[in-house]
């Protein structure tokens, strides 16, 4: 599943697109790609039609168009398999859900596609409700429940490890609990923890504070260098909205590793059957203490 730079890098892509765009027409091909939106196909297509479309937000894996006049946004789940591909009017994609054209002052007629072969993602219009934590901000309630993520200017460090310390888990889980920090996945989960020298089992009360910080200044130094090389793209899955794959596979130190050499100390990196997926880490480097 697409985790936190895979969406960040939809986002940023589509934000000098979508910005002060209005939508002209909507084609919905598949329904089951509004399987959250709170409505059949045409309220979706009547609240979407005529709108301005403001500055694309996201928060963890989740991403978000508000729409100006009221408080409403159109929010994109792109689940295991979904693609956010902007084009023309001429350029169509094959497996593309719903369709949104576009027309925009300084780029004309544009072309949105949501494109997602397992139809896992989906999109939706919500409404936007104040955060906890601060009330002039203001987030889909599909996305209320979601925890800032630690690339968010106002993520708080010190909540979130006296939260972690509190847990009564062992750390991989803690890291995917998208109520305690949002926006990572497996991939940056095991990155993160090889990059910190901590076991992906390795109890939540038990971690030093200073091992905390560590590792929370190393999951913020792993999705900023998958952010700069554009996400993980293991397939033609994961593209940004021109269709290109990110390049920070080749960067990977654990995940999807296994059999080959860690790259700090040599030995094998392994892997383990976790939550249904798989863990991968150094046994040498990452011990369980």
């Amino acid at each position: 599943m697409p985790e936190l730079p895979e969406v960040e890098v939809v986002r940023a892509g589509l934000e000098p697109a979508v910005t002060g765009a209005t939508v002209a027409s909507v084609t919905v091909h598949d329904e089951r790609s509004l399987r959250r939106h709170a409505g059949p196909s045409e309220d979706f297509v009547d609240r979407l039609v005529g709108r301005e479309l403001l500055i694309p937000r996201r928060r963890g894996k989740f991403l978000w168009i508000p729409l100006a006049g009221a408080p409403e946004a159109l929010v994109v789940h792109l689940g295991m398999s979904g693609q956010v591909l902007l084009r023309d009017r001429a350029t169509d994609d094959a497996l593309t859900r719903i369709r949104v054209e576009l027309e925009h002052a300084e780029h004309g007629p544009l072309r949105l596609n949501f494109v997602d072969q397992r139809i896992f993602g989906s999109m939706a219009i919500d409404d936007l409700v104040a955060t906890a934590d601060y009330p002039t901000e203001f987030v889909p309630s599909q996305v209320a429940h979601i925890a800032r993520d630690p690339m968010d200017s106002r993520f708080d460090d010190l909540l979130f490890l006296r939260r972690l310390r509190a847990k009564n888990t062992t750390i991989k889980r803690a890291l995917l609990d998208q109520t305690l920090i949002s926006g990572i996945g497996n991939i940056y989960a095991d990155e993160s923890l090889w990059g910190a020298r901590v076991h992906y089992e390795q109890p939540t009360a038990t971690l030093s504070t200073v091992k905390a910080k560590l590792l929370l200044a190393e999951v913020r130094a792993v999705l900023t260098q998958a952010l700069n090389e554009g996400g993980t793209s293991f397939d033609a899955q994961y593209l940004n909205v021109n269709g290109q794959s990110g390049y920070f596979a080749h960067s990977l130190k654990a995940y999807g590793q296994q059999g080959k050499a860690c790259p700090r100390c040599g030995r094998e990196i392994v892997r383990e059957s976790f939550m249904n997926r798989g863990s991968h880490f150094c046994a040498y480097c990452q011990r369980l203490r």
